[in-house]
């Protein structure tokens, strides 16, 4: 029993190896398809991935369109739709069109690798309970043995009855007093938490996690692509007196042509299908400010208010909740645009979860202008925004919500960006979005959600809370049957067939219990 509950806990963890194929179609110079090993592949190789067939290592597509089953890394039930482009991972389950994928990286360093990593690291990340336990035991042992002795010797010798019926009580309390179900049932639950987590696309890198999340009292979210999508769009276009919708785009799309700025790609899309307007003699981008570009005819000016400014224009304030990009012809303010970016549809009702698991506090951290970063959080309830910080100041906010001594604050912060990583590593709990977060993230978190989904952060704490319970039913049961049956064998109430149960039959009760987190689990993710 205990082997099968250990096998079950492991059967979501080990499926990841079984999921990435041995051989892989590559691609030569000549266009020529050959099978080679899968670890074999390197950086830049072209691979081909049939109908049918799994993504054998990390990479983007270079041809095609088809339809991924990513529900073996990420938890998702949805098929995702790919393009070129867009991303692959290791595991994915190709069905429908032939994909031509360019490999990103060895498969020793693919996501899927990193995952099976991070967890043989787990299992050696023990709980506080765990330890102590641990520790309780070496203490345990010789003193329930020395016991023992006293309880076979000291009474006869005493004149209180035969040597043979107190040796017997002491065989009883012996064997009564084996602390396997508390030593078995610890560990047991929390790999069983941790399994039953990567079940849903969530990769729990310790036990010692799972014992501080539901502790949880304050939780920070950095904004773009973890609150929200990260892609954004062109919510406005608002021409100053003189111009027109249609000719302020044109001067932005103008200037932003050769940019390879974000916001710029966002500009250039609203201009659509239509010819791009004349390309600019010369263009001068200012970090931090905007760009300056000269056609034939004039000199144009996209970027900031303070862009502006410098250059001796007066433009609006409008105090958009999107990103604000002013625009000027010669001399002579044009307009504005609003680049915004999207709230992730499952973001209020994660909030809404997150503050019925007991989280007092949710505050978004940005790096980002006031206006943006305030009307996502007006428009989630949230606690309180930050604005415009470097990544060492969102520590010190983290380490200073966290406080010190008796009245220190257990908090999470969820990140995805490179810049993300300092304060992942500092928070008591770092959770990174794995599909978006880089590398070095993920590598810092200690907790991944594959999915990218905010419903991960009130996911984990559930799975943890119900870990945490039964690992403590284990506790209780175990130390409640052993310390009857020790005292009742000790004054000869008790036989030597319920010191066995106290010993074997509970630390069976204990593997079952901890089997119900899976059950659970599974149980979640069928009526999901």
């Amino acid at each position: 029993l205990e082997e099968s509950a250990v096998e079950r806990a492991r059967g979501s963890i080990s499926s990841l190896v079984e999921i990435i194929p041995d051989k892989a179609n590559l691609i030569n110079p000549q266009g020529q398809i050959s099978q080679v090993r899968s670890r074999d592949l390197a950086e830049g190789d072209l691979i081909l991935i049939k109908p049918g067939e799994r993504v054998p290592v990390d990479g983007s597509v270079l041809e095609g369109l088809s339809s991924l089953d990513t529900s073996s890394i990420t938890g998702e039930s949805l098929p995702r739709d790919v393009a070129p482009g867009d991303p692959v991972l290791a595991g994915f389950l190709n069905r429908q069109a032939s994909l031509k994928v360019e490999v990103s990286r060895p498969l020793e360093f693919s996501a899927a690798s990193r995952i099976l990593a991070a967890i043989g690291d787990a299992r050696s990340r023990k709980t506080r309970t765990e330890r102590l336990a641990t520790t309780l035991a070496r203490v345990y042992t010789p003193s329930v043995v020395a016991l023992a002795v006293i309880i076979a010797l000291l009474p006869p010798l005493s004149g209180w009855g035969g040597f043979e019926m107190w040796l017997y009580r002491a065989l009883v309390f012996l064997v009564a007093s084996c602390p396997c179900a508390l030593l078995i049932s610890i560990p047991l639950g929390v790999f069983a938490g941790i399994g039953a987590a990567s079940g849903k696309g969530i990769l729990i890198k310790g036990g010692d996690v799972l014992e501080k999340l539901p502790k949880v009292r304050t939780v920070f979210l950095d904004k773009t692509g973890t609150v929200t999508t990260g892609r954004f769009h062109l919510a406005g276009v608002f021409p100053s007196e003189g111009f027109s919708e249609g000719s302020l785009l044109e001067l932005a799309v103008t200037a932003e042509r050769d940019s390879n700025h974000p916001l710029a790609e966002t500009v250039r899309s609203g201009w659509g299908r239509r010819p791009l307007p004349e390309l600019p003699i010369s263009t001068i981008e200012r970090p931090g400010l905007g760009i300056e570009a000269e056609t034939a005819r004039n000199k144009i000016l996209a970027g900031n208010q303070r862009f502006m400014l410098e250059n001796g224009i007066e433009a609006r304030d409008p105090k958009s909740p999107g990103t604000v990009i002013h625009v000027a012809e010669n001399g002579r303010y044009a307009g504005y645009l609003v680049v915004a970016d999207t709230v992730k549809e499952e973001a209020s009702k994660a909030v809404s979860e997150l503050r019925a698991f007991g989280v007092d506090r949710i505050l978004l951290l940005s790096g980002d202008l006031e206006g943006p970063t305030t009307d996502v959080a007006n428009r989630l309830s949230l606690d309180g925004a930050f604005w415009g910080l470097l990544p060492e100041e969102k520590v010190a906010l983290v380490e200073e919500e966290q406080g010190a001594g008796p009245e220190r604050k257990i908090n999470i912060f969820a990140g995805d960006g490179l810049n993300d990583a300092p304060v992942i590593a500092r928070a008591d709990v770092g959770i990174s979005m794995g599909k978006v977060g880089s590398d070095i993230t993920v590598d810092n978190a200690d907790v991944v959600i594959m999915n990218d989904s905010l419903l991960g952060l009130p996911e984990v704490l559930r799975i943890a809370r119900k870990t945490r319970a039964v690992i403590w039913q284990n506790i209780l049961l175990a130390l409640g049957v052993k310390a009857a049956v020790l005292i009742l064998g000790a004054f000869g109430v008790a036989s030597l067939w319920e010191a066995v149960f106290a010993d074997v039959g509970v630390t069976l009760l204990a593997v079952i219990n901890s089997s119900r987190i899976l059950r659970w689990s599974r149980k979640q993710k069928a009526a999901a």
